[in-house]
């Protein structure tokens, strides 16, 4: 019976080495995972700005493109107003003119 019972207790204790060892390398593990991410953050934050640069640049064409637009856009309607005016303006003396001219109209 001693030797069942100081086996078990060898045994046991084998078993806790074997846990203790394990939540050793359980902790270096997620360590080294720690690490490496800090690692990849701090990549990542480096190269931030080359990363959102083609977007920007793409940003700013399409916002180029558009005040382009908006701009021929107005100069056309800017044209429009005028010859419209002009034209009304022609209108108007010829109306003047014929009721200063024949005052029964």
């Amino acid at each position: 019976m001693e030797d069942a019972l100081k086996r078990l207790l060898d045994a046991e204790a084998r078993a806790d080495a074997i846990i203790d060892e394990a939540n050793r390398e359980r902790e270096r593990l997620i360590n080294e995972a720690l690490q490496a991410a800090r690692e990849a953050e701090a990549r990542f934050e480096e190269r931030r700005e080359d990363i959102r640069a083609p977007f920007i640049r793409e940003a700013e064409a399409r916002a180029e493109q558009a005040i382009a637009e908006l701009l021929r856009k107005s100069e056309e309607r800017s044209r429009s107003l005028r010859e419209q005016a002009a034209r009304h303006e022609q209108e108007a003396i010829a109306a003047a003119l014929s009721l200063l001219l024949d005052p029964r109209h």
